[in-house]
């Protein structure tokens, strides 16, 4: 990868098991935004996944064990963070990330000055879909993080999402291990950092087959939950800590409140 601008685009691709589409991930990518280096984060794949990424054009991270999705996408942050890219955006390795939109979640990110921009498939009606069981859990995790970010996220659980530099650094250090999307976003709104969502179309899957099954989904959503209570748990507790360690007021300075004054020896205080 060559060296980093002052508005150097890094896309990660984490990909497991994704030999057949992988290699049309990084093509488009390299049509859609020409000269932007691509690095497929390989997750310990049992497959080509490898080759074929390096065929189309990607540089490699091949992980020595798998870590899951989270593990995957903070090995290619902090990578990124160490080589000084000012953004990243995610692109996912199945191929339902559609290349043309990386320019627009590039540019909000530029222009917005917020931390992380989401491509959505619900923020406008923009003729995606979504299988029923995901669509309920998507309402449903809409309702729950609705009082917790103080705004409105229509797709809280899409991967194709783009940061910018502070946002990086965060990631770098601490990124959900498992399921990280709906976490991701508590975090940000903790550190009062902001994020957008832009209308992106997402195609279906052609190859492969997801790692959310219908089995799984009852454990991610209890799963996702309790990562949510830790987070806001451990804001509450920083939060407490924060303010008992603040100074106490030195005797005579005023603490923003209003006090009686000493009433002076031999007065009454009834006049």
């Amino acid at each position: 990868m060559r060296a980093p601008g002052p508005e150097s685009l890094l896309v990660i691709v984490p990909a497991f098991n994704e030999e057949a589409a992988v290699g049309d991930v990084v093509r488009a990518v390299h049509t859609y935004v020409p000269g932007v280096p691509v690095l497929v984060l390989d997750d310990c794949s049992l497959d080509n996944t490898v080759g074929a990424a390096r065929a189309a054009g990607a540089e490699v991270l091949a992980l020595p064990h798998h870590l899951g999705l989270g593990g995957c996408v903070q090995a290619g942050y902090k990578l990124a963070h160490e080589l000084g890219f000012q953004y990243v955006i995610r692109v996912d390795g199945d191929g339902q990330h559609d290349a043309r939109d990386i320019p627009r979640i590039l540019e909000t990110l530029k222009t917005s000055g917020c931390e992380m921009v989401i491509g959505s498939r619900f923020s406008e009606d923009n003729g995606s879909s979504t299988g029923l069981l995901r669509a309920l859990g998507i309402r449903f995790f809409r309702m729950m993080l609705r009082p917790i970010l103080g705004k409105p996220v229509h797709d809280p659980t899409s991967g194709f999402v783009g940061v910018n530099r502070k946002a990086l650094e965060v990631f770098s250090r601490s990124f959900p291990l498992e399921y990280p999307e709906i976490e991701t976003l508590v975090v940000l709104q903790r550190r009062r950092f902001r994020f957008e969502e832009v209308p992106c179309k997402m195609r279906k899957r052609t190859t492969g087959r997801s790692s959310i099954t219908a089995a799984k989904s009852l454990y991610y959503m209890v799963h996702v939950l309790l990562g949510v209570f830790v987070n806001v748990l451990k804001y509450e507790r920083r939060l407490r800590r924060g303010r008992q360690a603040e100074p106490p007021v030195p005797p005579g300075e005023s603490t923003g409140r209003q006090t009686k004054a000493p009433v002076p020896p031999g007065e009454g205080v009834g006049g």
